[in-house]
């Protein structure tokens, strides 16, 4: 299972970016892989990669809703069962939304989920099981924590397979083990050697499984087509750990008053653009340089939203202080519009 950002995807798209890595990396082909779902499934998320319980509830919807039109595009087809919440940042009022958009399932991470129907740790962990919220319910894939963990930092096979021997031990049903983390962060990723890379364990796991294994691997969809769900879960708001912080209350991305702040002052700024574009349709002023106009200060305030910008501290902060900022001269110029 793969998730790509929005931006990602526009970049791997775009002709002039192909030309320009041509012969590091063959753009059009590796999309093309992307399209067969014999070998990958591809996750949906958000557009910009934002901490969706962090941001205003209309910009999660503007957000998931451009990711499935470029997906949709690009991938050849009109469903995504799986979703992967940007930074693993979840929370249970999102199930509306992701039921809406034709999600069947939802990863989250292990530390956050906890159990309605009665059930041991081995089963809350390695079965899939259903959330409910506002009438709605979404199936719960768990990540495990700490396998997840050493798959980012490095891990050999054989303590692998142990490990995972001896966390399934007491398991009387097929346990889907799920490891999600970064795929491009993290020395073990980028190294270029197989043998000293996830790549190179990730073969021999596979050339292990054809072997006759115990570890068999499968795409979820197929695993909860054959062996449904088991119980009922909810899920505690937070995000997966970074290298900080376990990941409860989003404390990586709101830890300081300018972080905060910056946050607060995108809560006002898409409340602004929202209700422009609304008071624009409801006066018929919808002539293509107003649309243009309007379009800009959308996804400058949507891109603003991006996790990268509040993970580092106070670093980046700038950046989404500077596409608010590009919003709000874009969203000025249609208020004289509209004034006019």
């Amino acid at each position: 299972h793969l998730s790509l950002s929005g931006t990602l995807l526009e970049a791997l798209a775009d002709p002039e970016f192909q030309s320009r890595i041509y012969g590091v990396v063959d753009c059009g082909s590796l999309l093309w892989h992307f399209q067969n779902t014999r070998i990958i499934r591809i996750l949906g998320t958000g557009f910009y990669h934002p901490v969706l319980p962090l941001i205003p509830e209309a910009d999660r919807e503007e957000h998931l809703a451009r990711w499935l039109g470029l997906a949709h595009h690009l991938f050849w087809r009109t469903e995504f069962q799986g979703f992967w919440p940007p930074e693993m940042g979840f929370a249970m009022e999102l199930i509306p939304l992701l039921r809406r958009h034709g999600y069947r399932y939802v990863l989250v991470d292990s530390d956050h989920v906890v159990p309605v129907t009665p059930m041991a740790w081995h089963e809350l962990r390695y079965r899939p099981h259903v959330a409910r919220y506002g009438g709605e319910e979404i199936i719960v894939i768990v990540r495990d924590r700490e396998l997840s963990d050493a798959q980012e930092s490095g891990m050999e096979l054989a303590w692998f397979l142990n490990e995972l021997e001896a966390r399934t031990r007491p398991c009387d049903f097929p346990p889907l083990v799920t490891t999600a983390t970064d795929g491009d962060n993290g020395g073990w990723f980028r190294n270029p050697q197989p043998e000293a890379n996830f790549w190179g364990l990730y073969q021999a796991l596979m050339d292990q499984a054809r072997a006759g294994g115990r570890v068999r691997p499968t795409f979820i969809d197929d695993y909860l087509d054959l062996h449904g769900t088991h119980g009922e879960v909810t899920v505690g708001t937070g995000a997966w750990n970074t290298g900080w912080h376990h990941g409860h209350g989003f404390l990586q991305w709101t830890g300081s008053q300018t972080q905060r702040d910056a946050l607060a002052r995108l809560t006002s700024l898409s409340e602004a653009v929202h209700d422009t574009r609304q008071r624009a349709g409801e006066l018929g002023l919808q002539d293509p340089e107003t649309g243009h106009l309007l379009e800009q200060a959308m996804w400058r305030l949507l891109r603003a939203e991006t996790s990268c910008h509040f993970y580092w501290g106070e670093a980046w902060v700038p950046r989404a202080l500077a596409d608010m900022q590009g919003s709000e001269d874009y969203l000025e110029q249609v208020q004289a519009r509209l004034k006019g």
